[in-house]
């Protein structure tokens, strides 16, 4: 098995690096001794994955971004010593491995290498599963906005997670794409209600 599909294996009291491709960007939530930009080969960013608890609720789903299979990502990779290692990886646990609120895990954590500007790390990845019963898959357009629209759930709207992530893209030098596509669309068809706290 390639070290791009492995499960990671998290030992206890034991460093490690994770990569942030969504709200980890902007809120890793956890405590890190390095942050560094990071490029992933062979995995996507994506809105598909059904939020029914953090940015949606059953009747009126939200969207949380995945780690889909193919392509490439950009994101933040940030370093976990020994001394926080159990303490990030029960927090992360929490947050990344039930965001949905099912009891089975959505993400599968991956070992993947990161390529950053002071050479390749090992890294955990949340990858979403493809036989969770709230992937989304590769939605069409008029869904999305729907969904980035009317989500909110217990950790905000998803129309702000989807901004909080634009921004983020932005300070990493990626000004143009998808999502930022997507985030014109919901201004343009919500209003400016949308951009209310």
């Amino acid at each position: 098995m390639s070290s791009t599909k492995r499960d990671y294996e998290f030992r206890d009291g034991k460093g490690f690096w994770v990569f942030g491709y969504g709200s980890l960007m902007w809120h890793p939530g956890f405590t890190f001794a390095e942050r560094r930009a990071g490029f992933l080969r062979g995995y996507h960013r994506s809105f598909c994955l059904y939020s029914h608890r953090y940015r949606g609720t059953p009747e009126k789903p939200g969207l949380v971004l995945g780690l889909d299979r193919g392509g490439c990502c950009r994101g933040i990779v940030y370093r976990v010593t020994d001394k926080n290692a159990d303490e990030a990886r029960a927090y992360l646990w929490e947050r990344e491995m039930n965001p949905t609120g099912e009891r089975e895990s959505s993400y599968h954590p991956r070992h993947v290498h990161v390529f950053t500007d002071k050479g390749v790390v090992d890294a955990v990845a949340f990858v979403v599963k493809r036989d969770h019963p709230q992937y989304a898959g590769k939605l069409p357009q008029e869904r999305l906005l729907q969904c980035v629209i009317q989500g909110a759930g217990g950790r905000g709207t998803c129309y702000d997670y989807l901004a909080n992530t634009v921004r983020h893209l932005d300070e990493l030098g990626l000004t143009d794409g998808p999502l930022h596509d997507l985030l014109r669309l919901a201004r343009e068809r919500a209003g400016e209600h949308l951009l209310k706290p």
